[in-house]
């Protein structure tokens, strides 16, 4: 007999959400095959079986959230399959005794879906949805909670009400908690400069593409830059460890992503440090394909020793990002804009037009104060200016 445990899932998480079970009680499972899936604020996963055998018992339901390294299955690896296995042999009743009454949780059907733990049919989904009704505001009268076909259409008969009451996503409550755990255990600094944009002019005539047709974005420059900046200010890429700090030899370059109704990701381009322009834009574009498709793995999550935040939109002018812990620093880029700048000619100056932006770098006040972190933005500035985006890409 095989305990099925929720395993590690990454740094930082202790807990995740069983979405899925492929298999039901009663069912062969081989080795390694995909027997449930998992959500945590950083991934969706599939787990495999740890043995192969008959699944005769589940004890986590979909929708149950679980600590890592708690038991959710059970697998007899002698049995064999049954078409309706028991779970626990019920004993039996004595003649004459009373036999007990349990009232049944709610099962959700094939296509039914639960709402903070609440059932919802499809047919209350589409009545709710056509009126503009949240589904997690309402509560149920129905077995369990569970909104029933009358409760959908006097909700939406009744239009919304004043305040609306939502509850956060697993991904938006995890995001919440470490934000709130590093502000309150890190003393942060904030610097910003204005930097020289006229390498974008120059790529845009380049063209916005690599050699191998995959695309490049101001951000990816930036980091470019970043990556090398870090081998002249190496405390910069590093982790707290209890007490001690860290100094990472290797960049694994985070990146800050946008995740609908979750908040954010941050996947990693593990060993960045000595990437070309071209390899970056490569590692960059095949991570932000499996963040739009949700199908990274732990390790693409795990490792970060530096973070870049990106422009958050086109007009952007900086942001002051809170660090990831147990990192020491994270960059911020703001858009590339253009600016009325004073170009000088020998003794001549006069006032042109060139694109600038601002880079901010919030950092850990217990190994860096302002003027450090300047002159680590400066070298940036430098090094970005002098990329040459036509031999690299």
């Amino acid at each position: 007999m095989t305990d099925v445990t929720l395993p590690s899932l990454g740094e930082s998480v202790t807990e995740g959400i069983i979405t899925q079970w492929f298999k039901k009680v009663g069912d062969m499972v081989a080795r390694d095959e995909p027997l449930f899936e998992v959500s945590t604020d950083k991934v969706d996963s599939e787990m495999p079986s740890p043995a192969a055998g008959v699944l005769t018992q589940i004890l986590a339901e979909e929708g149950d959230t679980v600590e890592t390294g708690s038991r959710v299955a059970v697998i007899e690896e002698s049995g064999t399959a049954t078409p309706s296995a028991t779970i626990v042999d019920e004993p039996r009743p004595q003649p004459g005794a009373a036999v007990p009454t349990t009232s049944p949780s709610p099962v959700a059907p094939k296509d039914d879906v639960a709402v903070n733990g609440v059932v919802v049919s499809p047919v209350v989904r589409r009545i709710l949805a056509d009126g503009g009704v949240e589904p997690s505001t309402l509560q149920g009268s129905g077995p369990g909670g569970s909104i029933t076909r009358r409760d959908a259409e006097k909700a939406v008969l009744d239009g919304p009400t004043d305040e609306l009451v939502v509850a956060l996503s697993n991904g938006r409550r995890r995001m919440g908690q470490h934000m709130a755990v590093s502000a309150q255990v890190t003393p942060h600094g904030f610097v910003a400069i204005e930097a020289d944009g006229a390498v974008f002019a120059k790529l845009d005539v380049l063209g916005r593409s690599t050699r191998d047709g995959v695309a490049i974005t101001d951000e990816m420059l930036v980091s470019l830059a970043a990556v090398r900046a870090l081998a002249e200010f190496e405390f910069l890429n590093a982790t707290f460890t209890g007490e001690e700090l860290v100094v990472h030899r290797t960049v694994s370059l985070g990146l800050v992503r946008s995740v609908a109704e979750d908040g954010m990701l941050v996947p990693v381009v593990h060993a960045a440090a000595g990437l070309t322009l071209r390899a970056l834009a490569r590692r960059v574009s095949e991570l932000d394909e499996r963040v739009a498709s949700r199908h990274l793995t732990t390790d693409d999550l795990m490792g970060g020793t530096f973070t870049v935040l990106g422009a958050p939109s086109d007009h952007t002018l900086w942001s002051e990002p809170i660090i990831i812990q147990p990192q020491v620093a994270v960059l911020s880029v703001g858009a590339v804009r253009e600016v009325p700048v004073v170009v000088t000619d020998g003794d001549v100056a006069t006032l042109g037009i060139g694109r600038r932006l601002v880079l901010g770098l919030t950092f850990d006040h217990r190994i860096c104060e302002p003027m450090v972190a300047a002159s680590y933005l400066e070298r940036v500035g430098q090094l970005l200016a002098g990329l040459d985006v036509e031999g690299e890409r």
